[in-house]
């Protein structure tokens, strides 16, 4: 082989080599990850905004869990110094500590958030420290994945050491489950669930003829999700003259033209808009990953 072909190879090989993350035979697949932030879990009445500032244990264990999505390549978002943020900004002073969760969650810029639950466990017969891990995706809330992970009992005071032991004691399944969802929702779209209905003094229905061509609205808003459903993915549940309810319509992750991240809101609006278009007086609201959306 001329050393001008030898050179031209090896270029393409190593051009190749920096775009292509997972390869088989017939195609080439890229694994886009997610950017995560670990939170606290919270019980009922506990302040998210004190939780970590009581107890060293949670603040020592939460950075090794961050620790270890930093070690194997994940780009993480410091929960703490959000919350921090958030405490130097008054519009957030009143919000109740659930509102405030979510606020962080939304805000955070992160694509997932890792919830968890760390129980420190000291006795006689040894420490030990336990840790749950739930992953959710921020838009939606759906799970995708959940794992416990124990330290094993050991004679020290080192928390950090426990706690790195417990998380790496489940760490790798943990990840490996959730990057396999994530990935599946930048193939096919997150799912969310759209439940239609009427207010009760509406003079509509399902089987309202509307539009310019006349079609029931159950027909019209089957055609309209076939079109914005993403890659045509939706499926119903239900229909009857008095509620449409679709279980499971895919949405993209980003937004297909300004690539910002794609949310059930902005899903509504597009359903909002369209209806309107129909001359419909229409209410929505969203609560996790479901939209509502009345017709009056």
């Amino acid at each position: 082989m001329k050393p001008i072909y030898q050179l031209v190879l090896i270029i393409l090989f190593c051009f190749m080599g920096k775009n292509v993350s997972a390869q088989s035979d017939n195609a080439t697949v890229t694994v886009t990850q997610p950017k995560i932030m670990v939170i606290p879990y919270t019980k009922e009445g506990e302040d998210i905004r004190t939780i970590l500032e009581d107890d060293v244990n949670k603040r020592i264990a939460l950075t090794k869990i961050k620790e270890a999505f930093d070690n194997r390549g994940f780009t993480t978002v410091d929960f703490t110094a959000k919350l921090k943020a958030m405490k130097g900004n008054a519009a957030f002073e009143g919000e109740n500590k659930t509102d405030l969760k979510s606020q962080i969650v939304q805000t955070s810029g992160a694509d997932v958030y890792v919830e968890a639950e760390i129980d420190a466990l000291f006795s006689a017969s040894g420490n030990a420290i336990k840790i749950i891990l739930t992953s959710y995706e921020v838009s939606t809330g759906n799970s995708l994945s959940n794992k416990v992970g124990e330290s094993g009992r050991f004679y020290t005071d080192d928390t950090g050491k426990l706690a790195s032991k417990a998380i790496e004691s489940c760490v790798e399944d943990f990840l490996n489950t959730m990057q396999t969802k994530f990935t599946d929702i930048v193939a096919n779209g997150k799912s969310i669930f759209v439940n239609i209905g009427f207010d009760e003094g509406s003079e509509h229905n399902m089987s309202s003829e509307v539009g310019t061509q006349g079609l029931l609205l159950s027909d019209e808003l089957e055609l309209w999700m076939e079109n914005n459903a993403f890659k045509n993915n939706y499926h119903i549940q239900g229909t009857t003259d008095n509620q449409m309810i679709f279980d499971d319509v895919r949405i993209p992750l980003k937004d297909p033209e300004t690539g910002n991240n794609y949310n059930p809101n902005k899903f509504g609006l597009s359903l909002w808009k369209f209806l309107r278009s129909l001359n419909l007086e229409v209410k929505r609201n969203i609560k996790g990953n479901t939209l509502y959306i009345t017709i009056q």
